[in-house]
């Protein structure tokens, strides 16, 4: 694909911190217009890489672009970045920060003030402008921050944890606003723990884990290539005809009644049996009312990816161990 495809673009990103490696080769490509989940267990180098998109830091090497040019500090104004680590000034009147914030994003006061009178009344607000903003709830100071991030209308939006301190109304209310931004032209890279979210609304995913990308593409794919050909599939008939319809191929994983004559089963077929060929085998022995398939979740799909990751560290590990313990001349070596 062409560079013009993407918002955002880093290729071999290394960031090294003394001895502590926080990046190892890290590449990602943000398409425009989308939600882009950066996901990753903490410490797993999330934080480091949104940091150099936001230029608080370097890299120590590789690139990043954005629209297709290399990183400058033009691209600041572009960029709406919402830390996970909230930060107002806590003695300042809530209008009053909110103007500021939006100046230093190069808007004009008058033009902010209009903006924000409409934001602050859309999330209820309105009556806090001139409070001060210690006298807001951690929700409330929440829904300001989300404000001043969006407000300038950035084309790269960079969201850290956004719906930390919300209950499910306002996280729905902060989603529904994410999507509505991304419809409007805006690209989203969202980081974030919650999975449900992920699902609801990213388009794309990058799972990070110990400094390196272990996992990346589009939600409906990587769902899909995780499926392990499951179904639930709701029957009425007889259980034993149902089970000798169809030799081989196939495992029984549950079975329970759910009302007289009819019947639940999960199943699980092997690789080489399609959907069809199983149905066409009991569709002659019972009535099939419903196929569902059993498609895992993110939360799965993000736990099974990062024990897997995990095993393959410490089995690297132990190798390598195993062969200094057997060959400590190996290092001698390899110092000289």
């Amino acid at each position: 694909m062409t560079n013009d495809y993407f918002a955002l673009e880093a290729k071999s990103v290394v960031k090294r911190y003394a001895a502590h490696t926080a990046l190892k080769n890290v590449s990602i490509a943000v398409p425009k217009q989308s939600v882009f989940g950066l996901l990753g267990p903490n410490g797993a180098g999330k934080t480091s890489l949104i940091r150099i998109v936001n230029q608080i830091t370097g890299p120590d090497e590789g690139s990043i672009q954005i629209d297709g040019t290399p990183l400058a500090p033009k691209h600041i104004l572009d960029i709406g970045y919402l830390p996970e680590e909230r930060g107002l000034y806590k003695k300042m009147k809530v209008g009053e920060q909110a103007l500021y914030l939006a100046q230093l994003k190069g808007m004009k006061k008058q033009l902010a003030k209009k903006e924000l009178a409409m934001w602050f009344e859309k999330f209820e607000i309105s009556d806090w402008w001139d409070k001060k903003v210690e006298e807001l709830s951690k929700g409330m100071a929440q829904k300001v921050q989300f404000i001043t991030t969006v407000l300038h209308k950035p084309k790269l939006l960079i969201l850290d944890e956004p719906f930390s301190g919300f209950d499910p109304i306002n996280t729905n209310i902060i989603k529904k606003e994410i999507l509505k931004l991304r419809d409007e032209g805006a690209t989203v890279i969202l980081s974030t723990h919650n999975m449900e979210s992920v699902e609801e609304i990213c388009d794309d995913i990058a799972l990070i884990n110990k400094s390196e990308n272990v996992l990346s593409g589009s939600v409906n794919n990587i769902k899909s290539d995780f499926s392990k050909k499951e179904y639930s599939i709701t029957f009425k008939g007889n259980v034993v005809a149902f089970a000798n319809s169809f030799w081989g191929g196939f495992e029984i994983i549950s079975r329970n009644q759910i009302e007289e004559n009819v019947f639940r089963a999960q199943i699980r077929l092997t690789e080489h049996v399609k959907l069809n060929d199983f149905l066409s085998g009991i569709i002659p022995n019972c009535e099939v009312q419903s196929v569902q398939p059993i498609v895992p979740s993110m939360n799965q799909i993000f736990i099974e990816v990062v024990e897997k990751n995990v095993a393959q560290a410490k089995n690297e590990t132990e190798e390598i161990e195993t062969n200094n313990s057997i060959n400590p001349s190996s290092n001698l070596e390899g110092n000289e």
